[in-house]
């Protein structure tokens, strides 16, 4: 599924698709099924590729601040969480990771629409993750938020 468009020109392209089982397995991401933070917030995810993820935060006016707009903190876990599946396809299924680290400018308000958030790896250790992600107005394109962020890795203790 490809949303790109003039205003709003993915990144996908740059990254290497993955197998057909490890995408069915990261499309099921925030999926129903057991509840969980990204489920919660309803996050779908778009596309999956090797260092890169594509994800949909779905306009619900749960999200809203008591001021009518998308509260910060929902587009700042999307901006967190679209790098969960790009990081999750580059490590083995064993291994756990987690954000120490997550700056985030915000940009522009989002107004009772979908987020469209886009997150690659910049750089990947053996134990860290240096990561990016952008968050933009779904049906504009206009750029709302953009995060740098750091993730652990943790191994299994046999390695």
């Amino acid at each position: 599924m490809s949303i790109s468009s003039p205003r709003d020109p993915s990144r996908a392209g740059s990254f290497p698709p993955i197998d057909a089982a490890l995408l069915a397995r990261w499309r099921k991401f925030g999926a129903a099924g057991a509840v969980s933070y990204p489920h919660l917030l309803g996050f779908v995810v778009e596309d999956v590729r090797h260092g890169y993820c594509r994800m949909r935060l779905p306009f619900r006016p749960e999200l809203k601040q008591a001021g009518g707009l998308v509260h910060g903190g929902a587009i700042a876990s999307l901006l967190d969480s679209v790098l969960v599946p790009a990081i999750g396809v580059t490590v083995p299924a064993d291994v756990t990771y987690s954000t120490v680290d997550l700056h985030v400018q915000f940009l522009e308000a989002l107004i009772d629409e979908d987020a469209l958030a886009e997150g690659w790896i910049v750089r990947q250790g053996k134990r860290t993750v240096f990561g990016e992600s952008e968050a933009r107005a779904a049906g504009t394109g206009r750029l709302l938020a953009k995060a740098v962020m750091t993730f652990a890795v943790r191994l299994p203790r046999s390695a």
